[in-house]
């Protein structure tokens, strides 16, 4: 599949370096990007209707997932991409490894580990791994939530009006 992005859309880019708290700081930025796209209503996630909590929740999960991959197996990431455009949110996480994502069979599903890739069948609309200079981007697709679901009397920037 090709990864290159056509039409409008809007996109966040943040740069990555090692792997001490890169998650909760990717979590952070996508929080933030959310909100500012008219997501959700309030920067902490505060307020958010059941079905709307759901999708962010979701988002934030598979951001956690792809970037702890990254951290586990591939030495870390290197860049969060976000890009929302029509009706689809793409998370792209780039690493170093040209290895792609295996799904590993836990031995006891009670224990930790070992369940990132079945969270992200479960969770994404799509998702998938493909070379990108020396290293590789594992991607996720998700749904955008209609507009009606992220407040109808938005402002231009997404945002609720007051």
């Amino acid at each position: 599949m090709n990864t290159t992005l056509r039409g409008p859309g809007q996109t966040r880019r943040l740069a990555l370096y090692g792997t001490k708290g890169v998650v909760s700081r990717c979590r952070d930025f996508t929080q933030d990007a959310l909100y500012d796209w008219g997501w959700t209503r309030d920067r902490d996630l505060i307020g958010l209707d059941d079905e709307n909590g759901e999708v962010v929740e979701d988002v934030l999960l598979l951001v956690s997932e792809i970037v702890t991959n990254a951290c586990l197996h591939a030495g870390g990431p290197q860049e969060l991409v976000l890009h929302q455009f029509g009706p689809r949110l793409r998370i792209e996480v780039l690493d170093a490894s040209p290895a792609p994502p295996r799904r590993r069979m836990p031995n006891d599903l009670t224990q930790p580990g070992g369940h990132g890739l079945i969270i992200m069948e479960r969770l994404a609309r799509s998702w998938g791994a493909e070379p990108r200079g020396s290293g590789k981007v594992v991607w996720a697709e998700v749904p955008v939530p209609p507009p009606a679901h992220r407040g109808e009397a938005a402002g231009g920037d997404g945002r609720a009006a007051p």
